[in-house]
């Protein structure tokens, strides 16, 4: 990932405790017998500034040879080296350098990664430690910590903020596209759905390999194709294809963690998300958090039903019974309804994705691929449409009309004006009473609703609200409510010479 923080070091020189310190909260279990940290445990840290990884005792079971702590060591320091951007090396300050923290030491010394050096349990006296071992790993200055009493905690933050940078800033600022920009989408869903099958569809080629063995991709691969759309015009796409994400909890080696991480970054980098689901297992939980991690990004999503060609064939077979992949089929009269139905469940399931379209597909037959890059097009298009503010507000006050929103603590949500300040997603300032009183459920009926009205099917919304302060008097939010108005209605050349700055014609024309 682009921020993301490992932990590594020998067993018990108290990474998982270290780790709940910046966590800020209870996470690892800390234990006193080595590798009770099996499986690497992530949390967002200062407000998802960055990913911290506790990478434990990777592969302990309990009861290991000195080579097999060694060897565990060893592949923790090689996921910590593929999977982030700092390393954080943790040696123990009263036990002084071992071989095993020399031998991690010299492994992440030849990786070129960014290591800073952490001394802990220099609990009460730094003159216990001594520093002068540590500075032979050749790692540079070394930093000590208790992370059970929490001394040295804070410069251990700001070093760490200091190596990554500072986050990238989110604007208010339009996104913009070039006609020229290949159209980037990609796959997304569970193992064994046949995302490589319909990449190598769109591809014309078996550059992927496809297998029915879940988990056969491990990693997010990025490659360039091209597709003639219905005005005969021909698309520039690149498609991410990932691996199938599996839920956190059945992860089964470090290797299936850090192709979960690349999954879900690949979604950040795409213009339209398509998420796969299976034609005749239906839409399980997995699907619905999968689909979540989509909309977490903002991301538009088509919804795309693969390996229908199995549900055709068994109904046009007459649903022989010896067929397994076709008995969850039994108790349908034909395609349509059991279609229905499907999308049906669908929409219950996925009711937070409003308005995506949804597209029954087979990799294996062709059927209606074209009908789904298509829509990619056409909602890649739609990405960028201005919704007149006009119209915008007159729609928020007929919802707000037709279905007024929940009270809240005595008092219920209003919105006074709205407009739209960016795409990819559509932004919308909201002017209104209180933030806090806009619950969850409401939200959503009001995205739903400017979905519908501007027909935006499954375009992303962001609600940037501004609630008038606890003190604020009616005239001054009033004030403030048209001065952002006015500033986002006037060009910038006339804003310049409103205030009394140079103007610049170069900057006015790009402008």
């Amino acid at each position: 990932m682009s921020r993301s923080v490992a932990i590594v070091g020998r067993p018990n020189v108290g990474k998982s405790r270290l780790f709940n310190r910046l966590a800020r909260k209870r996470i690892s279990i800390v234990h006193d017998q080595p590798g009770i940290t099996r499986d690497v445990v992530s949390a967002e840290i200062d407000e998802g500034q960055y990913t911290l990884l506790d990478t434990g005792g990777l592969g302990l079971v309990g009861g290991e040879s000195t080579a097999e702590l060694t060897a565990a060591s060893e592949k923790q320091v090689d996921f910590a080296i593929g999977a982030a951007t700092l390393i954080l090396f943790v040696i123990d300050g009263l036990e002084g350098i071992t071989g095993l923290d020399a031998r991690i030491g010299s492994m992440l010394r030849r990786s070129k990664k960014d290591v800073l050096l952490v001394v802990n349990k220099a609990d009460f006296d730094e003159s216990k430690v001594d520093l002068a071992e540590a500075y032979r790993l050749g790692l540079g200055e070394p930093l000590c910590v208790s992370a059970e009493h929490g001394n040295g905690e804070k410069t251990l933050r700001a070093a760490i903020v200091e190596r990554l940078g500072p986050p990238p800033s989110v604007t208010d600022e339009t996104t913009t596209k070039t006609a020229d920009d290949p159209l980037c989408v990609c796959f997304i869903g569970r193992p064994n759905v046949g995302k490589s099958s319909l990449s190598n569809r769109l591809l014309k080629s078996d550059r992927l390999i496809v297998s029915d063995v879940p988990g056969t991709t491990r990693d997010a691969v990025s490659l360039p194709f091209q597709f003639r759309a219905r005005n005969d015009k021909l698309i520039d796409f690149r498609l991410i294809d990932t691996a199938g994400i599996k839920a956190q909890t059945k992860l089964a080696s470090p290797v299936e963690y850090f192709s979960r991480l690349r999954s879900l970054d690949a979604i950040k980098e795409t213009d339209v998300v398509f998420l796969v689901l299976d034609a005749v297992d239906g839409v399980t939980a997995q699907d619905k958090a999968i689909a979540g991690e989509a909309v977490k990004e903002r991301k538009p999503i088509i919804v795309v039903i693969n390996k229908w060609d199995v549900v055709l064939k068994a109904f046009k077979a007459g649903l022989d019974p010896d067929c397994a992949p076709e008995s969850g089929l039994h108790g349908y009269k034909s395609e349509r309804e059991y279609r229905d139905k499907y999308e049906k469940s669908l929409l219950d399931r996925l009711f937070f994705t409003p308005g995506s379209p949804i597209i029954f597909v087979s990799a294996k037959s062709g059927y209606e691929i074209s009908r789904m890059l298509n829509s990619a097009v056409k909602l890649n298009r739609l990405l960028d449409s201005k919704i007149p503010t006009g119209r915008l507000n007159a729609r928020l006050a007929y919802l707000t009309e037709r279905t007024p929103p929940p009270s809240v603590g005595g008092k219920r949500f209003k919105v006074y004006y709205a407009t739209q300040t960016g795409n990819r997603p559509f932004r919308i300032r909201m002017f209104c009473n209180r933030e806090e009183k806009l619950t969850e459920q409401y939200r959503r009926y009001l995205e739903a609703g400017i979905v519908e009205e501007f027909e935006l099917y499954g375009c992303p919304i962001h609600f940037d609200l501004v609630g008038k302060e606890k003190h604020e008097s009616a005239a001054s939010f009033s004030a403030r409510k048209e001065r952002d108005s006015k500033e986002r209605h006037t060009p910038k050349w006339k804003q310049q010479e409103d205030s009394g700055d140079d103007f610049d014609a170069h900057e006015t024309l790009e402008d």
